[in-house]
């Protein structure tokens, strides 16, 4: 897929044909990098003196970009102290069920077993659909009555991830609003119940982030990491409008790097995040 900037600037002008300041501008800004990067960019150009051109635009933006960003997305590894505790966190509709599953299907292609935790217990839909991904997948999906105590419920399928000798449980927790305090004191909550069995859980906090969102996505990224430390980003819904660069503006602003991407709605679409294929699709 082309990148979304490149698709802009080749509409204002050929690739050795000048462009000027304004639209260049705009169009950084249109990207969702955030300011402190779009300045950095038109700052570079500015240093560099080079004549703005389509194709200096584009390679100063990936490397500045660039240097946000990890080269590849951390994968997960299991580890010999017992379970690894993966906390699914964000807001509604980014799509954590899904990628809670998809994270799953990674995990069991790599030969690694997993639990999956369907702590959203204020969805009904979100649990059965939960359900019915882990009967896909052959993987087991731990619940509880409509209501019950997220919190209570981590601590049992830790427990039970542990009586299984399983390598990964996966947590789907409850959309919220990063606004909402109570809610957000909850994860804590969530965290303070998974330490009584393993004080270093969770050892993994991903934030879904919908890319669509834009600058909304690093505002939501500030509070869930100020409420329960995330450890990398989900990255869903990238269409090439250019909307992925809110993964810089979070990496740039909050030190949290994206770690996976979401590719599709099948159970294999979920990818290691890539730098340069990512930029690429981006810009």
């Amino acid at each position: 897929m082309a990148g979304w900037l490149k698709g802009v600037l080749g509409r204002i002008t050929g690739a050795h044909d000048a462009v000027d300041w304004e639209e260049v501008e705009a169009a950084l800004w249109q990207s969702d990098l955030g300011a402190p990067t779009a300045t950095s960019i038109l700052e570079a150009l500015r240093s560099k003196g080079l004549a703005l051109h389509s194709e200096n635009v584009l390679a100063t933006a990936r490397e500045e970009a660039s240097r946000f960003l990890p080269v590849k997305g951390e994968d997960l590894t299991p580890s010999t102290e017992g379970p690894v505790v993966i906390l699914m966190v964000g807001v509604n509709g980014t799509g954590k069920t899904t990628s809670s599953a998809k994270l799953a299907a990674h995990l069991k292609s790599r030969g690694h077993s997993v639990l999956l935790c369907a702590a959203d217990t204020f969805r009904a839909a979100a649990v059965e659909q939960l359900k019915s991904w882990g009967e896909r997948l052959g993987v087991e999906v731990v619940s509880s009555e409509y209501g019950a105590d997220p919190a209570a419920l981590c601590h049992d399928a830790l427990a039970k991830a542990k009586r299984l000798k399983s390598d990964f449980l996966i947590c789907d927790t409850a959309g919220r609003l990063h606004t909402k305090s109570n809610l957000m004191q909850e994860l804590a909550k969530v965290k303070r119940s998974l330490g009584k069995i393993d004080p270093a859980a969770p050892h993994e906090v991903f934030l879904v982030a919908d890319t669509t969102t834009g600058s909304n996505a690093v505002v939501q990224a500030k509070e869930f990491h100020t409420a329960t430390p995330l450890t990398g980003l989900i990255l869903t819904k990238l269409d090439g409008s250019g909307k992925g660069g809110v993964a810089v503006a979070i990496a740039r602003e909050t030190g949290v790097l994206p770690r996976f991407i979401g590719t599709g709605e099948q159970a294999e679409d979920l990818a290691l995040f890539d730098r340069t294929s990512f930029l690429e699709r981006m810009l």
